[in-house]
C-alpha cells in the first residue's frame, strides 16, 4: 500500500529512513517516527478494528494512549519464532519499525466482512444488563451452556498460546523530584527543579519524545521562538545536567503510598535492531521525596448518532496526524466542536490543503477570537448547529447537521459531505495518578471537570491536569511546581507564550430530533456503551456512578474511561437532576494505562518465579546427601540418609544421636530481628505477652506474641544484648509477617517510642549443637567465652569468637538436651560448620534435618506455631499461660484474652495422644471423636496437630487439640484413619524424659 495521504513535506518523521509494516498481510509504507496509526491513515486505511459487543466498524479515534478502538495484535519478533504476539496494543502508540507484523482483532472471517456484525442488528436485545437478566434461568444451563459461550465471546484480543520469550527488567530508583509528563508543564518543572545540582530529578513521559501537546503545534511561540524550538532547547539543557534522568517511552501507571510511583519503560519494541536478550520493557519503582504530576488532559468526544464511524476522530488527534506525522486523514474535513481549541485543528488542516468546514454547537456570541480567525482563513463556520447523525459504512461519508433554535428546536437538516470528522467536546484533566495518591478531587464548574484539590502525599499537579489550558499559564504553573518541589529555592524567569484558544461549552449529547431509543450514540467506544444504556441503567435504579459503571461497563476494561468518563457522569447527573459532584466520579485503578504482565513480573519467571532461598550451609548439606524440603521461603535439609536408608530409618538414627551423643543442625532460617533504641524494652513489653524490663543483659527469654484478637501469632527466644538492644528470633515462616507486625504497631500505634527494627535473618548463620556431647564439641573452638554451667547457664547469650570468627553464642535448646546455637556472620557459616562437624567426629556427631528436629521437639512437648496453633489458639490452649504477664498494664492482645469466649470452659487444649497400637502413626489433621459409633454427622472433639514415630520413645507419639483436653487425660478416644478409626489414649504432651544434663540444668 502506498502513501496517498502523506504530505510531501513536514512532520517529525525521518524521510531518509523508510520502513514497512505488515497489516493483516498487507504492506504499509512509512518512515521512522511513524506509529502504526499514522501509517494506516497515510495509506487511506481508516477501518482499524471491530467493536467489542456489536462488531461495528471502528477507526482511529485518538493519537495517544486514550485510543479505545484501534486495538491490534502485534507480533513483535515474528522472525524469532512463536511467542512474541501481544494482543490489545493501541495502534496510536505502537511505534512503527521495519518488519513489524500487526493484525486486527475481534472479527471473523475478515475485518471488512465480519459475521459478528449481526450483533448490531440484534442490538435492541443486547441492552445494558442483558447478560444479568438473560442467563439466570434455567439455572442448570449455566455451567454447560451459558458460561462456555460467554467466555468464548468475552475479551478483546486473544491471549498468546506460547510462553512469552521476552526479557523484562526491574529497577528501583530514588529521586528528590519525580516529574510525570514531559509536556510544557513537565519540562518547565524539570528545568526549575534540576537547576539545583544537588537534587536528583527524574522526568518520565509516555511519548517517544518530550513535548506533549507542543509536538502537534506549528503556530504557538514561547519567548518569541517556535514552541518546538523551546522544547528542543529545554531537552538539551536537561540532557546536559548530570542530576537529571530523562525517561521517554515511559508510562506512569500507579501511584502508591509513601510517594512510591511505578512506571514502565518500553526499551526495545521500537528497535528493529534490538539484540537478542535486550529487555523488552523495564519496570521502574521510584521512591520520590516530591512528585510533580504533569499528565495533561484528555479531549472529550461528542455524542451523536453514529459518532463511532471510522474517520470520526478527536480534533487534537487529527491535528497531530496532520502536523506531527504529515498525514492528511482525508480530503474533506468537518470539525464538529463545542470547544475553541478545535479551531486550531481547522486552521492547520486548512493550511495543509484540506477542505474544511466547522460546525459549532455554540452560538456565535459565545465564541471568541477563534471564530474570526477561522473565517479570515476562508473556513465556513456554522455556529449554533448540531449534528444529527453521521452517515457512511466502513468510513464516514457525510454528516447530517441542523441549526438549533433558541428554544432548543431543531431546524431544517442539511447533509454535508466529508471523508473525515474532527470532534471536540472540550477537555478533561488527567487526574488518575493524583487520585491513586489518595488526593481529593474538586469539581470546577468553569471547566466542567474534576481537578486536584487536597493532596495527601508530597505531590503537586501542574498544567492541563489541573485545568489550565492556556500555554503561558501552563508554563508558569510548571515552573512554580518545580520550584515548590525543591522548597521554593528556584526563581525562574517568566516566559511569554502566544495566546491559545481556550474555553468550551459542556454538552452531554448533541441535540437531535431522533428517537433516543432507536439510535446508537456512543459514550464509551471501547465497551459499546450508548446513551440508551446509561439511561436504562438509571431508570432501573442504578444511581451510584460505580453501579452504573458496572451495569453498563462504561469506563471499564483497558480504557478506564479516559474519553468517556465525563460524558457518562454528566449524563447520569442530568438524568437524576443532580449536580455532577453529587454523582461523584469513578475510581481510577492502576494501571490506568495497560501494562504488560511481563513488565510486572520482571525477572520472576521460570527458575526465578519462586527463587530457592538457601542458607549458607546449603552447599555442604547438598554435598552430603541431604534430602530437602521447602519451609516458608527457604530450602531446608529434611534428613540426611545414609546408604540404603529411607526417611524413617534416617530419622531413627538422627534422633537417637541427638539423645545419646550430639547432633548438628542448620537453624539459619530462624527469623532474626534486632530491636534497638532507648525505648526498646518498652516496645518489647507492649508487643510480647511477657515482661522484659527485668531481663538482664546477657539473658534470654522465650517470648510469646499475640495478635490483637488474643490468639497466638508467633514465638521465639529473645536475647538482651545490651540495655537498649534485643536479638529477637521468630519462626522460619513467620519472619516477614512478624517484622511487618512490629513495624505496623511502631509506626501507627506507638510512634512516640524511639526504636529501630532491623531484619538480620540473612546476616547470621545459625549452627545448633544439641545433645550430651555438645559442650565437648564446641569448647575447643570458643574464645572469650567460658562454657561451664556456672558461667554460662541455660537461657543466656554471650559474645566472643568461635573458630576465630565473631560470634553470638546462645545457650538454648529446642530438643530438651544440652544445646548451643552458634550465630556467626553468614559468610563464615559453612566454614565454621565444617570445622565443628569434622572435630565432632570423635564424639559421634550427626547432622540432622527438619524432620528429626520436629520429632525431637515433640518428644519433649515443645510446640510449633502454625502447627499446634491455627490462628484460634490462646496461650492457655497450648499450655503457655505462664508466659502471660499478670502485672503488665497492657500488651497486644491483652484485652481480648479476657473475653468470655476466650476463657470459656471446654476450649480445645493441647494434649498428647498415644495409640493403642504403638506402631501406628496417626495422620496429622486426623479428626478425633469420643464415640466412633455415633450417627453421621459425628461430633468431633478435636484434631491431631503433630504425629511421628519416635525411636527414642519406642513408639508413635502425637499431639492434639482436644475439647477440655487437660481434664480428659487418661480417656480413650478414636482418631480417624484412611479406613476408619483407631483407638488412642489422651496423655500429657511430654513423651520423653531427658537424661543427664538437660536444657534446664
Amino acid at each position: 500500500m502506498s502513501q496517498p495521504f502523506r504530505r510531501a513535506s513536514g512532520g517529525r518523521i525521518d524521510r531518509n529512513r523508510p520502513l514497512t509494516v505488515s497489516f493483516n498481510g498487507k504492506t504499509l509504507e512509512g518512515f521512522a517516527g511513524d506509529t502504526v496509526a499514522s501509517m494506516l491513515l497515510a495509506s487511506g486505511q481508516h477501518l482499524a478494528g471491530r467493536s467489542f459487543k456489536y462488531h461495528r466498524p471502528r477507526g482511529i479515534l485518538s493519537h495517544g494512549s486514550d485510543e479505545p478502538s484501534a486495538l491490534l495484535s502485534v507480533d513483535w519478533r515474528h522472525d524469532r519464532g512463536p511467542g512474541y504476539r501481544d494482543p490489545n496494543n493501541r495502534a496510536s502508540v505502537v511505534e512503527a519499525r521495519d518488519g513489524l507484523v500487526v493484525k486486527t482483532q475481534n472479527h471473523w472471517p475478515s475485518l471488512a466482512l465480519d459475521i459478528g456484525a449481526v450483533n448490531d442488528l440484534l442490538s435492541p436485545i443486547f441492552v445494558a444488563g442483558f447478560y444479568y437478566k438473560t442467563f439466570m434461568w434455567p439455572k442448570r444451563f449455566w455451567d454447560k451452556v451459558y458460561e462456555p459461550i460467554i467466555r468464548k465471546a468475552a475479551g478483546l484480543g486473544e491471549a498468546p498460546e506460547y510462553p512469552d520469550p521476552d526479557h523484562y527488567a526491574n529497577r528501583h530508583a530514588h529521586a528528590d523530584v519525580l516529574i510525570v509528563g514531559a509536556g510544557p508543564a513537565g519540562l518547565a518543572a524539570a528545568l526549575t527543579a534540576s537547576a539545583d545540582a544537588s537534587k536528583r530529578v527524574i522526568l518520565a513521559d509516555e511519548g517517544a519524545e518530550p513535548g506533549g501537546a507542543l509536538l502537534n503545534d506549528l503556530t504557538s511561540t514561547i519567548d518569541g521562538q517556535p514552541a518546538m524550538d523551546w522544547v528542543e532547547d529545554a531537552v538539551a539543557t536537561l540532557d546536559g545536567r548530570e542530576n537529571v534522568i530523562l525517561l521517554p517511552r515511559t508510562t506512569g501507571f500507579g501511584y502508591y503510598n509513601h510517594n512510591h510511583v511505578c512506571l514502565v519503560e518500553r526499551v526495545s519494541d521500537h528497535r528493529a535492531d534490538a539484540p537478542e536478550g535486550l529487555a523488552r520493557e523495564r519496570l521502574w519503582q521510584v521512591r520520590a521525596r516530591q512528585v510533580v504530576l504533569a499528565t495533561g488532559s484528555h479531549e472529550r468526544p461528542l455524542v451523536f448518532e453514529n459518532n463511532d464511524k471510522p474517520g470520526v476522530m478527536l480534533a487534537e488527534s487529527l491535528r497531530a496526524y496532520v502536523n506531527r506525522w504529515a498525514v492528511l486523514p482525508g480530503d474533506a474535513l468537518i470539525v464538529v466542536t463545542a470547544a475553541a481549541s478545535a479551531y486550531r485543528t481547522a486552521l492547520d488542516a486548512k493550511a495543509a490543503g484540506m477542505r474544511v468546514e466547522i460546525v459549532d454547537i455554540r452560538l456565535g456570541a459565545d465564541c471568541g477570537p477563534e471564530l474570526a480567525a477561522a473565517r479570515d482563513a476562508g473556513i465556513t463556520v456554522r455556529t449554533g448547529h448540531t449534528v444529527i447523525r453521521a452517515l457512511g459504512g466502513n468510513r464516514v461519508g457525510a454528516l447530517v447537521v441542523a441549526p438549533i433554535g433558541t428554544d432548543g428546536s431543531i431546524g431544517p437538516k442539511l447533509t454535508l459531505d466529508c471523508d473525515c470528522v474532527a470532534m471536540s467536546g472540550g477537555w478533561t484533566p488527567s487526574v488518575h495518578l493524583f487520585s491513586q495518591s489518595r488526593g481529593k478531587l474538586a469539581f470546577d464548574t468553569e471547566i466542567d471537570a474534576f481537578v486536584p484539590d487536597k493532596s495527601v502525599q508530597a505531590e503537586r499537579s501542574a498544567g492541563a491536569c489541573r485545568g489550565l489550558y492556556d500555554l503561558g499559564a501552563v508554563l508558569a504553573d510548571g515552573f512554580a511546581a518545580g520550584s515548590d518541589a525543591i522548597g521554593g529555592a528556584a526563581s525562574p524567569q517568566p516566559v511569554e507564550a502566544s495566546a491559545a484558544f481556550t474555553g468550551f461549552q459542556p454538552v452531554r449529547v448533541l441535540p437531535s430530533d431522533a428517537d433516543p431509543s432507536r439510535i446508537k450514540a456512543f459514550v464509551d467506544f471501547q465497551n459499546d456503551v450508548t446513551v440508551k444504556d446509561i439511561k436504562l441503567a438509571v431508570r432501573e435504579g442504578f444511581e451510584s456512578i460505580e453501579h452504573v459503571k458496572r451495569y453498563t461497563t462504561t469506563g471499564m476494561a483497558t480504557d478506564q474511561g479516559k474519553t468517556s468518563n465525563m460524558n457518562a457522569l454528566g449524563l447520569v447527573a442530568g438524568i437524576l437532576n443532580r449536580p455532577i459532584p453529587a454523582v461523584g466520579t469513578t475510581t481510577f485503578r492502576p494501571p490506568y494505562t495497560p501494562v504488560s504482565f511481563g513488565a510486572l513480573i520482571g525477572p520472576a519467571r521460570n527458575e526465578l518465579f519462586d527463587p530457592v532461598r538457601k542458607t549458607p550451609i546449603d552447599g555442604w548439606a547438598a554435598q552430603n546427601g541431604a534430602v530437602f524440603e521447602p519451609v516458608g521461603l527457604w530450602r531446608r535439609a529434611r534428613y540426611f540418609p545414609q546408604a540404603g536408608e529411607d526417611m524413617q530409618a534416617a530419622l531413627a538414627r538422627e534422633t537417637k544421636a541427638v539423645r545419646s551423643t550430639v547432633g548438628i543442625f542448620d537453624a539459619s532460617t530462624l527469623g532474626k530481628i534486632e530491636v534497638v533504641g532507648p525505648d526498646a524494652a518498652e516496645f518489647m513489653n507492649r508487643i510480647y505477652t511477657n515482661a522484659w524490663n527485668k531481663l538482664k543483659t546477657g539473658g534470654c527469654r522465650y517470648g510469646l506474641m499475640l495478635r490483637e484478637d488474643g490468639f497466638v501469632y508467633d514465638d521465639g527466644v529473645v536475647a538482651r544484648l545490651a540495655e537498649n538492644r534485643f536479638h529477637v528470633t521468630t519462626t522460619t515462616g513467620g519472619a516477614p509477617r512478624v517484622l511487618r507486625h512490629m513495624e505496623d504497631y511502631l509506626q501507627t500505634e506507638w510512634p512516640d517510642l524511639d526504636v529501630f527494627l532491623t531484619s538480620i535473618t540473612e546476616q547470621w548463620a545459625v549452627i545448633a549443637l544439641q545433645g550430651p556431647k555438645a559442650r565437648d564439641v564446641l569448647e575447643p573452638f570458643v574464645s572469650e567465652i567460658e562454657l561451664s554451667e556456672t558461667a554460662f547457664p541455660h537461657m543466656t547469650v554471650k559474645t566472643g569468637s568461635v573458630c576465630g570468627v565473631p560470634c553470638r553464642l546462645f545457650r538454648v535448646s529446642f530438643t530438651g538436651e544440652l544445646g548451643y546455637e552458634v550465630n556467626v556472620p553468614a559468610d563464615y557459616g559453612e566454614a565454621v560448620w565444617t570445622t565443628l562437624f569434622n572435630a565432632g567426629q570423635k564424639h559421634g556427631i550427626t547432622p540432622y534435618g527438619t524432620e528429626a528436629m520436629h520429632v525431637l521437639r515433640a518428644e519433649v512437648g515443645y510446640i510449633v506455631v502454625g502447627q499446634e496453633t491455627d490462628g484460634t489458639a490462646t496461650p492457655d490452649d497450648v499450655g503457655l499461660s505462664g508466659l502471660v504477664s499478670k502485672v503488665k498494664p497492657d500488651f497486644v492482645g491483652k484485652r481480648s484474652l479476657s473475653r468470655p469466649d476466650m476463657v470459656a470452659a471446654g476450649r480445645r487444649q493441647l494434649v498428647g495422644l498415644l495409640t493403642k497400637d504403638p506402631n501406628e502413626v496417626l495422620d496429622e489433621g486426623a479428626q478425633v471423636v469420643k464415640d466412633p459409633g455415633q450417627p453421621i454427622p459425628m461430633k468431633m472433639i478435636g484434631h491431631v496437630t503433630s504425629s511421628y514415630r519416635s525411636e527414642n520413645c519406642g513408639r508413635s507419639i502425637a499431639m492434639a487439640m482436644i475439647d477440655d483436653g487437660r481434664a480428659r487425660i487418661g480417656e480413650t478416644v478414636f482418631a480417624t484413619t484412611p479406613t476408619g478409626f483407631t483407638e488412642a489414649v489422651i496423655a500429657p504432651a511430654v513423651f520423653y524424659e531427658v537424661k543427664g544434663e538437660t536444657a534446664d540444668a
